[in-house]
């Protein structure tokens, strides 16, 4: 089932999501309803908190469904290490329209379970990398725009607060 996909400023995207604490058919219907959704939408990535629901889950597909193999469930992630610096242009699901250059690292190591509760370890460079960090910080209550400084992020949180005022977001 596509979800409805939360946007900057809605409260739910921006509070830090609680571990998952069971593997049950009801973890596997979100977790296809968020992969639905992400290939919908269209996007590479999608937390659960973007949906509504404040599990720390994610699932990243660079892809966007073209080959199987690049569908990556995590469960429960947290990065091992993370290293090195990309400096690139970044954009979301949950602010649509807005895109800015955010620093990133240039290499991630992050554990946690797959769907079925094994644990995985992927190590992750690039655009990867990105996608990974990108998700992560969505589980912690963040949207990349918080990551902005200064005139860029006035500008657009200024044109989302007027987007909203008329009834456009």
């Amino acid at each position: 089932m596509i979800r409805p996909i939360l946007r900057y400023g809605e409260r739910p995207l921006h509070e830090r999501a609680a571990d998952v604490t069971a593997f049950d058919d009801d973890l596997h219907r979100l977790i296809d309803d968020m992969i639905e959704t992400m290939y919908a939408a269209p996007g590479i990535g999608l937390a659960a908190t973007q949906i509504g629901v404040p599990l720390r889950i994610f699932v990243v597909d660079l892809s966007v469904g073209r080959k199987a193999e690049d569908l990556i469930v995590m469960v429960n992630p947290v990065f091992v290490e993370r290293d090195g610096t990309q400096l690139e242009e970044e954009g979301c699901l949950s602010a649509p329209g807005f895109n800015a250059t955010v620093i990133r690292p240039g290499r991630v190591l992050a554990r946690g379970a797959n769907r079925t509760g094994d644990e995985q370890t992927i190590e992750a460079t690039g655009l990867l990398a990105r996608a990974f960090q990108h998700e992560m910080d969505h589980l912690d209550g963040m949207v990349f725009i918080d990551r902005l400084r200064g005139i860029k992020r006035d500008v657009i949180v200024r044109k989302i607060q007027k987007l909203r005022k008329s009834g456009k977001w």
